[in-house]
């Protein structure tokens, strides 16, 4: 499906601001200016870029601790987010998700988890109710290579595909599960997995936003016309460690430099759009800087946002109905 060129340079602009916020986060954090731990998702842009555009407001996600650029393709307000992470009294949920837990139900984001493989039954429960509801609603399920092989999404797999879900289930496969490589702890294939109970299942080059968006598109199409779950495989890769500060000993010597030189989705996609005549170079390089900016704009507010007290502790603990 062609894209018109308005969602071309949205497209790029999603993964420009997804990897100018991953990299303000990852020098901030390393100066000492951010609490907690952060996960960053350098390099697998394309896969939020391509996955959201082919959703809409009907939609829900239930994503993994590594979700800042899922934020951001979503819709969630830049700055807000940003405030988030800095655990800011203005950030989305108030500066006490943080960066693992960031959610806003306004947008159809369950919510950042940092447990692995719990996203499965939250996107179950999630399609259960929009089929219920007649909406014609999809939910998605990320998660990791490691989060594969966790029970709990073989059971989110089998009750999707009893019950007929509209759930897409989204193995984002950067090819470490923290430490250990997916070649050495997953057994058989994820397409083949998902085939055992009876979903389709395709895998992709994560690394191209083009392949994520039709494998998506597709997904979701099936969904909505009741014909139930899916599975799509991304392969991609991090630019950075597991959370900032791993020393990534794992990894081997210029494997991070030649992901960068020949995988960065970016450049990829910018090559693709700019040999075809879609898209000029200069409009890509304006919407770069543009993003940098507004980035850097937001961290500096970030910087200066008040931050969550010991008062705020026993708020946001129940739900009042």
């Amino acid at each position: 499906m062609q894209l018109s060129r308005d969602e071309l340079l949205s497209a790029y602009r999603t993964m420009a601001t997804a990897r100018h916020f991953e990299e303000s986060v990852f020098q901030n954090f390393s100066d000492g200016k951010i609490p907690g731990f952060v996960h960053l998702s350098a390099g697998q842009e394309a896969t939020a870029a391509g996955v959201y555009m082919a959703l809409d407001e009907r939609d829900w996600i239930a994503t993994t601790h590594r979700a800042h650029g899922q934020c951001i393709a979503r819709g969630l307000d830049l700055q807000e987010t940003m405030d988030e992470i800095y655990g800011a009294t203005t950030g989305v949920c108030g500066g006490k998700g943080g960066s693992m837990h960031i959610a806003d139900l306004d947008k159809g984001m369950l919510g950042a988890n940092g447990i692995i493989g719990a996203t499965g039954p939250l996107a179950v429960g999630a399609g259960l109710s929009a089929r219920a509801k007649g909406e014609k609603g999809v939910a998605v399920a990320f998660y990791g290579d490691g989060g594969s092989n966790q029970g709990l999404i073989f059971e989110a797999y089998n009750m999707a595909n009893i019950w007929k879900l509209p759930v897409i289930f989204i193995c984002e496969d950067n090819g470490y599960a923290e430490a250990t490589p997916s070649s050495y702890s997953v057994a058989g294939s994820q397409v083949a997995r998902a085939n055992g109970f009876g979903m389709p299942g395709v895998e992709i080059d994560g690394f191209d936003f083009f392949a994520v968006y039709d494998a998506m598109r597709e997904a979701v199409e099936r969904a909505r016309n009741g014909e139930g779950p899916s599975l799509i495989h991304i392969k991609t890769a991090r630019f950075y460690g597991h959370f900032v500060g791993d020393a990534q000993t794992y990894r081997g010597d210029g494997e991070i430099d030649k992901l960068r030189a020949e995988k960065d989705c970016l450049n990829l996609f910018r090559e693709k759009v700019v040999e075809t005549g879609l898209l000029t170079g200069e409009q890509l390089d304006e919407i770069f800087e543009e993003e940098k900016s507004r980035v850097a704009d937001a961290t500096a507010a970030s910087h200066a946002a008040p931050r969550a007290t010991e008062a705020d502790l026993m708020t946001d603990v129940y739900a009042s109905y």
